[in-house]
């Protein structure tokens, strides 16, 4: 790590698994089925999604205008609870990386990455990953479980606690999108991202517009229809190769849904128009897929849909046997490229030196002896 990063050790304890259930995990018409069925009124229903989505509230005896016996009651019942924090890393160029820590003591990262005008979040929707893309750190994890409604907006979250970014108290937004682009592939957790992102984009809650929010899939190809229809958030495609001979290697889910088939799928993705692009995402690798004629077949493969091209330089990681192109050979790819009409702006890796960056991501749950990994879920469990 560099000298100029920052990174902060927290406890390895674990707090005792809760009985009580997270409010995070509602949405309004649920939160309002969940207070009626502890016998408080339906407009209570209201105020808690107030105090929880525009004010930040964590603690209910803070929710000033519930009374002390509704209080009680919901402090029994449930809680909105933040990620704990395993490890904060601070980069030298600003972007934070969170490892944070679950109930069942699995772990996941979460980035936030700082710039002019603009603050990204890039979410996990898994612990670890099927897909294992032979460039991609995080595929060198296997895949863990899914992550819940609420343990994909408790990141979004606990981001907004530290920038202090609530719309109730905000005075210019800090945290203006979110990608879902960390840890899995959040089309194979389809219903919890979908309910996460809806939460998300209410308007009387976070109210981040659907238009910045972006979703990148590597290609579940009968999913991303209706992530179109459902939520109508930007689309990313992690590409990386224009032939299937490469991509099978590369992204291996490719020999279950092709180039042809995913291609297809994205030109047919609702509302798409030269106002609204799809991003291609596209690492570049020394000698694997970044020669100009890469390039020419990239521009062929696209054809008519709105696109733009994100080249992305690769990131190294331990063990990689992967290199990074150089400026001149990634230089001439872009100019191929905005030669025939495409955006392809040139993706400045940020935290590389606290593996924060694309394709970097990997937790340390991993790194948990078993027994006491398989102590903490049976302790979780024996209070579901």
């Amino acid at each position: 790590m560099s000298l100029s990063s920052e990174s902060v050790e927290y406890s390895e304890a674990e707090s005792a698994p809760s009985a009580r259930r997270s409010l995070l995990n509602f949405e309004p018409n649920a939160l309002e089925s969940e207070v009626i069925a502890i016998g408080l009124p339906r407009f209570r229903a209201c105020q808690l999604w107030r105090w929880i989505w525009r004010h930040g509230v964590t603690d209910f005896a803070d929710m000033t205008d519930l009374g002390k016996s509704a209080q009680a009651l919901l402090a029994e019942r449930f809680h909105v609870d933040r990620p704990a924090v395993s490890r904060r890393q601070v980069s030298s160029d600003g972007t934070i990386k969170w490892l944070i820590r679950l109930g069942d003591g699995q772990e996941a990262e979460t980035v936030y990455i700082p710039d002019n005008n603009r603050g990204t979040l890039c979410i996990s929707s898994q612990i670890g990953c099927t897909l294992t893309c032979s460039f991609c750190h995080t595929g060198t994890q296997r895949l863990v479980r899914n992550l819940t409604v609420d343990e994909i907006c408790g990141q979004i979250l606990l981001a907004m606690d530290e920038l202090g970014d609530w719309p109730a108290t905000r005075l210019g937004r800090r945290l203006t999108n979110i990608v879902l682009m960390g840890m899995g592939e959040p089309l194979y957790n389809y219903e919890s991202v979908a309910s996460a992102m809806r939460i998300i984009m209410s308007n009387e809650g976070v109210g981040v517009s659907k238009r910045r929010i972006t979703l990148s899939t590597s290609g579940v190809v009968p999913e991303i229809a209706r992530c179109g229809d459902e939520l109508g958030v930007n689309l990313a495609i992690s590409l990386h190769a224009v032939n299937d001979d490469l991509r099978d290697k590369l992204v291996p889910i490719n020999r279950k849904y092709n180039l042809k088939t995913l291609v297809d799928a994205v030109r047919a993705y609702p509302g798409l128009s030269n106002a609204r692009r799809v991003t291609w995402e596209y690492v570049m690798i020394d000698g694997v897929n970044d020669s100009e004629a890469d390039a020419r077949a990239l521009v062929h493969l696209i054809r008519g849909i709105p696109s733009k091209i994100n080249l992305i330089p690769f990131n190294p990681w331990p063990g990689t046997a992967y290199e990074c192109s150089d400026e001149q050979t990634i230089d001439k790819f872009a100019r191929i490229v905005m030669k025939a009409g495409y955006a392809s702006p040139v993706r400045k890796p940020r935290g590389r030196d606290i593996l924060a960056a694309c394709g970097q991501l990997k937790s340390d749950s991993v790194r948990l002896r078993a027994s006491k990994l398989e102590a903490v879920q049976d302790a979780a469990a024996s209070q579901s």
